[in-house]
């Protein structure tokens, strides 16, 4: 493979390694480098006779301070110089889908990367719709970083099937590796956390979080050695076992620099208060339990603890919380930003208390057992809040306790103009809250609304969900990531494809009523790059209608539809730079219908790793 390889003519758009529009910072830089420049927008090339008098090492250093991959990947397009320039300033790589591109591709393309991101399986992987052996195996893309990347120091992988050899490998290989986080990954154990401990010198991060791994113990933490002081980030809140605490607090101990921990449920408010003695400077935090029965001594004693955090900006945890205990945090809140409530069962009342001190949080997640009420009290004390997020309680009875609904939702977005962020699990909504909500909070890009009974219409009116979703995408014209639910039409995807022109990614789910709902996104959502379909009636044509779409999109996932195998043959052949995957069921279903369907573009051809019940047309 030429080890410098020229800017392609036709241009194949592959996460960070592909063009994208420009921005406000790509154009400011072409004003300052050179005039007259074609924009990124127009995928012209200069010709390098016309290209900039600038140095080469000067040229990379001005462009090394551009941080966006989208901004860095339209650079590249401006002439030959920009994109050699580019190439050689590229520190670190995006790779939004582990197929889209080969890791050679990614080793020629830049030789001096020294983080790279990774991202494997498709998001309904999450929802158990993605069988665990699918592929997105890490250690293909080691073994060519050991060779191209010695120097690696970073890695960031979600949704990767990650084994304890890999991360042995990966701890002996790289010499100065630094930073590893884990995001619902799956396919190793603490034995692989142990070779990372004991074999990176040098470690700054270690971030494992939500992911399906084989808990042996918390013997690994003992293995980082006494001369390991450089460690910043420690998160292992989501590993049930129990871990040595004098190991842990010999750690945390000498690593002076440490500004986020993260500790598991096994960790009592007496242990974490004597990790606390060791590290006021902290600025993350995530507890372990609150159960009474663990804790001894008065509760000033604790405050006290969380009074010397003056650096504390998020607090997480807070495992089985009571209100006796719950004041414990209270001197710390006055300077929260972001406070996780996910794992603390609080009810209204005591959300009230708790945020009548957390005046200046922006970030906030919570359980629905607040219920409407607590969410009042979100509108009330939190004027500055632009992200909420409201999770289903489990188990859940919904006879016993009904959770929350539209009216919480319209006292937060009364209270709180700033809000941008939304993930809402409710139990029933009506079309003129959502309106309400979407008026007080125009500014909104990511609005996720699940109402948890599938298919069920407004309460109230009994009339399909579809102008709710309507005056959100109406109002919000900042949108980026939209998810829809309850008894929706045609006409809700009509309201999606018409004003919906900065939606990047739509997921959808039990809606919609024939192939002209699909047809509405693909020709009207100009910047859509994800979308994701499950259980809805979209058959061969509204599959066949992206057939100018695809190659400008990351991926299509559509599952439980109406598309026949046909469809997916029909497509493959006319758009051959896309893979088009379909997993079969495992039942023995009728063969001709293709239950699960992955579309995404590439510049590495089919995989060659596709287990048998994956069929690459």
């Amino acid at each position: 493979m030429d080890p410098n390889p020229k800017p392609p003519k036709t241009v194949d758009r592959v996460d960070s390694i592909s063009p994208a529009k420009s921005s406000e910072s790509t154009r400011l830089l072409c004003g300052i480098m050179g005039p007259s420049r074609k924009r990124a927008k127009t995928v012209d090339r200069v010709d390098s006779a016309e290209s900039t008098q600038f140095p080469d090492e000067v040229l990379e250093r001005v462009l090394s301070l551009i941080d966006s991959h989208k901004d860095r990947s339209s650079v590249s397009l401006v002439c030959k110089d920009w994109y050699n320039a580019e190439r050689w300033s590229r520190r670190h790589v995006f790779i939004g889908n582990c197929y889209s591109v080969s890791p050679e591709i990614v080793a020629a393309r830049f030789p001096r990367i020294r983080s790279v991101t990774i991202k494997g399986k498709p998001r309904f992987s999450d929802f158990n719709l993605v069988p665990e052996d699918w592929g997105a195996d890490i250690h293909p893309w080691l073994s060519v970083f050991a060779s191209a990347y010695p120097f690696l120091e970073e890695l960031r992988l979600k949704r990767m099937a990650v084994s304890d050899e890999s991360l042995e490998f990966l701890a002996t290989k790289f010499c100065n590796f630094k930073a590893l986080s884990l995001l619902s990954c799956d396919g190793f154990s603490t034995d692989g956390l142990k070779a990372i401990a004991t074999c990176c010198k040098n470690l700054t991060e270690l971030d494992i979080q939500e992911n399906g791994i084989d808990d042996l113990g918390g013997h690994w933490l003992s293995c980082f050695p006494e001369t390991l002081t450089s460690l910043e980030f420690l998160n292992f809140a989501s590993l049930n076992s129990e871990v040595s605490f004098d190991a842990l607090e010999k750690l945390v101990s000498r690593c002076k620099s440490l500004k986020v921990l993260r500790v598991n449920r096994n960790i009592s408010l007496d242990q974490l208060q004597k990790l606390l003695s060791h590290c006021p400077q902290l600025m993350e935090l995530g507890t372990g339990t609150f159960m009474q029965e663990l804790i001894s001594g008065p509760v000033t004693e604790f405050k006290n603890m969380f009074s010397n955090c003056r650096n504390l900006i998020t607090l997480s945890g807070l495992w089985d919380a009571t209100p006796l205990y719950l004041p414990v945090i209270y001197p710390a809140c006055a300077r929260l930003t972001f406070l996780n409530l996910s794992y603390a069962t609080l009810r209204s009342d005591e959300l009230a208390n708790l945020l009548s001190h957390c005046k200046s949080v922006r970030r906030l997640w919570l359980l629905d057992t607040v219920g409407d009420k607590g969410l009042e009290a979100v509108g009330s004390c939190c004027p500055l809040l632009e992200e909420l997020r409201v999770f289903p309680a489990e188990p859940f009875d919904q006879e016993i306790f009904l959770g929350v609904t539209e009216s919480g939702f319209v006292s937060v977005s009364r209270g709180c103009p700033k809000l941008r962020y939304v993930l809402y699990f409710c139990r029933q909504m009506t079309n003129a809250a959502v309106a309400t909500i979407a008026k007080n909070c125009p500014d909104f890009t990511h609005f996720r609304l699940c109402i948890m009974n599938p298919g069920q219409p407004d309460y109230l009116t009994k009339e399909p969900m579809d102008e709710a979703f309507g005056s959100i995408v109406k109002t919000c014209t900042k949108l980026q990531r939209l998810a829809i639910s309850g008894l929706l039409t045609d006409r809700t995807f009509e309201y999606i494809g018409r004003y919906s022109k900065n939606l990047e990614t739509l997921s959808v789910a039990f809606a919609g009523s024939s192939d002209l709902g699909m047809e509405y996104v693909l020709r009207g959502c100009q910047k859509l790059r994800k979308l994701e379909i499950r259980d809805c009636p979209f058959g061969n044509a509204a599959l066949l209608s992206g057939l100018t779409k695809y190659e400008s999109m990351r991926s299509l996932w559509m599952s439980a539809c109406n598309v026949s195998m046909n469809a997916c043959r029909v497509l493959a052949k006319e758009k051959p730079r896309l893979n088009v995957e379909v997993i079969r069921d495992e039942d023995g279903a009728d063969d001709s219908q293709a239950h699960k369907v992955y579309v995404y573009r590439t510049v590495a051809g089919p995989r060659r790793d596709a287990p048998p019940f994956v069929l690459t047309l």
